[in-house]
């Protein structure tokens, strides 16, 4: 017997150790240069490794710190910080408005005095407005000046009762002299209509007659003796306007939840039963439902294309339709934009180049649909063994929503550490001492009130002088870059977990029956007991990635008007090539992490072996991924794309015969949307196993192929049929005779 030159792929030797190592013959698609050295392996090696030891002890120990450290710095943000001062507004004096227990506590609202000495609404928002606050019961409702209530108080005493509401303090009966309420400060020359939004006083702006009006006025007194004009108040608090729209709009999307909330979320629990359906029937109808997914996908897009146009031929010949996007603007009333023929055209092109992209992607990829189908196939079957892998995603969303909530209490409590800081403030911005620091309970007797005419001490933000205080900024990037970490590690825990699970079920030679017990179970326990220091070493690395990206996106928001056109250049280029790294870097970590399931080794080696796997396979790799993917994408856009049309034809009364849905909604697209959004998230739960399942798959199987030569002594563990599909050439050594 001799073994004819060429007739298989490789052949195997015995070390002294009792190893095997395997030989690439020349043109096989095992043979590389750079990634075909040979390897090392076990002649018993039978599935994920057991007898295992902690892998990258000192990243562990880095992390476990940096964990701690974070729990200390929320503790410590926790007792400095106070949350009710972003819940409250605050008056000159630092006093919450409507704080239970003090005397504010029926005053909820804030009241500007003047509010023409505010240039723009950021000022209003962040408490910066160089006038003086106070907080109130009520916003005022009508026109009315100091000197008015004043004269008019000799016949009618209620003015003085009315108008006393909004000075600092209540007495009997107004007291000074208009000059002097003027040094002091203690009551505002002139209220006029307003309402409350956001806790403050904005004024009451509406249109007559096409005429931007306030309590029915055009203009009027200020109660300094100028006439104001109605445009002026608005210039003072300009986009604040436009604020007030948008809570109108806020109080319609919420009428909108309210009266769809069970239709919305019967829409999620069909979305999860179809994706749940989809991956029953993928087991055995991989290749039908494959179509089904191409079909319905195609279908979906050709009724939105059919919609638009359907939409834009109603328009034609409607006043105003022609408009563009650009000649409205910026509009608060979203529905305004559906009036335009313009907006359903761009829809409708958007929807045609992804009906044809599809089109193109299926026909240039039809030959590579048949490796997908069979990986979905198997796959399937081993969801079906392991079908707890699908209930995993709600512990990973679990895991995230902790961080999420632990990110944001903490950046809250950390912006609101602080005592109160006062600063003077001169309405004029005259004063050689403004800004600079006072105390609001001496500032009258001081040598800057007499410097400084009308000038105020005024609360101006939470600060402080202590250590603590002075790295505010710093221990905020700290909360960020934890975070990220964190938030990677438990993407990375998931995908360790998932592939260690998915991995016991490929290295099972008879299946189920060598699957061992409680796979999912067991491969949590092996992450989380020898591999956190490696699964926190990959997390570490991306959150460095993702870190340094978003400190170019803020250098470039803050220096976005004064940076050059090189300059945008190359700080769109650093972008551009951070963004590619992170992405494969993510792609490099996913498979690092099923090498570390299966063979319990460093994160660095088994990325570095996960990368010569792939290298040395690097064409299935490409058909694998990117088809695979390409499939399951359909998949999501099916079943976000059937529960978003019915939702449609629910939410705009389009099949009353059938079901009758809520009526009167004021954004049938908010539901809708939102129904969308959280079909497609829950359909990306359930497929983002199935892609982790075929990841698994895929590198159990090279390692398969260059472990065994399918012999009775080393048997393939894959399926015959998707062996046959992945490796069309002869793998089976043919030994004849001589």
């Amino acid at each position: 017997m001799s073994r004819q030159a060429g007739s298989s792929w490789s052949s195997w030797t015995l070390g002294k150790s009792g190893a095997s190592t395997i030989e690439e013959p020349p043109g096989s698609d095992l043979e590389d240069e750079n990634f075909g050295s040979p390897r090392t392996f076990d002649p018993d090696f039978k599935g994920p490794v057991a007898d295992r030891s902690c892998t990258d002890v000192l990243c562990c120990i880095i992390f476990i710190l940096f964990i701690i450290g974070y729990i200390l710095l929320g503790l410590m943000a926790w007792v400095h910080g106070d949350p009710r001062r972003v819940a409250y507004p605050t008056d000159s004096n630092g006093h919450f408005c409507g704080q239970k227990g003090t005397p504010n506590e029926n005053k909820t609202i804030l009241f500007y005095f003047n509010l023409f000495s505010c240039t723009s609404p950021s000022l209003l928002v962040n408490l910066q407005c160089p006038t003086t606050q106070i907080c109130v019961s009520k916003c005022p409702e009508k026109f009315l000046t100091y000197m008015e209530m004043y004269f008019m108080y000799r016949t009618r005493e209620n003015y003085w009762s009315y108008y006393s509401q909004f000075c600092k303090a209540a007495s009997a009966k107004p007291v000074k002299a208009f000059t002097q309420l003027l040094l002091d400060d203690d009551c505002p020359t002139a209220i006029f209509p307003s309402r409350p939004f956001l806790q403050r006083c904005f004024p009451d702006f509406s249109t007559k007659n096409g005429l931007l009006t306030i309590g029915n006025k055009t203009t009027f007194n200020d109660g300094s003796g100028k006439t104001r004009n109605v445009v002026e108040l608005r210039a003072a608090a300009n986009g604040v306007n436009k604020i007030l729209d948008a809570r109108a709009i806020g109080m319609k999307v919420f009428e909108d939840y309210a009266t769809t909330w069970y239709w919305i979320l019967i829409g999620l629990t069909i979305a999860m039963l179809l994706s749940w359906m989809f991956v029953i029937l993928l087991r055995v109808t991989a290749g039908f439902l494959f179509w089904v997914f191409i079909l319905g996908v195609i279908g979906i897009l050709a009724y939105g294309i059919w919609h638009c146009y359907q939409e834009y031929s109603k328009l034609q010949g409607k006043p105003n339709s022609h408009l563009s996007i650009y000649n409205i603007g910026i509009q608060t009333d979203i529905s305004m934009y559906f009036q335009l023929k313009q907006t359903w055209f761009t829809f409708m092109i958007i929807l045609a180049i992804l009906e044809v992209i599809v089109i193109v992607m299926l026909i240039f990829l039809r030959d590579r649909i048949r490796v997908s189908i069979a990986l979905l196939k198997e796959g399937s079957k081993a969801i079906g063994y392991i079908p707890s892998t699908l209930i995993y995603p709600v512990l990973t969303f679990i895991f995230l929503s902790i961080c999420i909530s632990y990110w944001a209490v903490t950046a809250v409590y950390l912006a609101t550490s602080g005592t109160p800081i006062y600063k003077v403030i001169a309405p004029e911005g005259q004063c050689e001492h403004e800004n600079k620091t006072c105390d609001p309970e001496i500032f009258n007797t001081t040598e800057i009130a007499k410097a400084c005419p009308g000038a105020h001490c005024n609360f101006a933000f939470y600060g402080g002088k202590s250590l603590y205080h002075q790295y505010i900024t710093t221990f905020q990037i700290v909360n960020l870059f934890i975070f990220l970490w964190l938030i990677n590690f438990v993407i990375a825990l998931g995908q360790c977990t998932l592939a260690g699970a998915f991995a016991s079920y490929y290295w099972a030679l008879k299946k189920p029956d060598d699957i061992p017990p409680h796979p999912l179970f067991t491969a949590f326990g092996r992450a989380i007991r020898y591999h956190t220091g490696s699964l926190a070493f990959g997390s570490l690395i991306l959150a460095t990635i993702q870190m340094v990206r978003l400190v170019l996106q803020y250098l470039d928001n803050r220096l976005k008007d004064a940076q050059s056109n090189i300059s945008r250049f190359l700080q769109c280029c650093l972008k551009c090539c951070f963004w590619c790294l992170e992405h494969v870097v993510k792609f490099l970590n996913r498979h690092a992490y099923v090498m570390i399931a299966i063979y319990g080794q460093n994160f660095c080696r088994s990325a570095r072996d996960a990368f010569n796997l792939l290298m040395r396979n690097v064409l299935k790799v490409a058909v694998m991924d990117r088809v695979t993917e390409f499939v399951l994408t359909l998949g999501k856009i099916l079943v976000a794309g059937c529960i978003g049309i019915l939702a449609f034809l629910l939410f705009t009364e389009r099949i009353p015969m059938i079901v009758e849905g809520p009526t009167s909604l004021n954004y049938y697209w908010v539901p809708l949307l939102t129904v969308i959004i959280g079909s497609y998230l829950i359909a990306h739960g359930f497929f983002s196993v199935y892609a982790m399942c075929i990841d698994t798959i895929f590198i159990c199987f090279c390692e398969d192929l260059e472990r065994n030569d399918g012999s009775a002594e080393k048997p393939y563990f894959i399926a015959p049929t998707l062996h046959g599909i992945l490796n069309k050439k002869q793998l089976v050594p043919q030994k004849q005779k001589e």
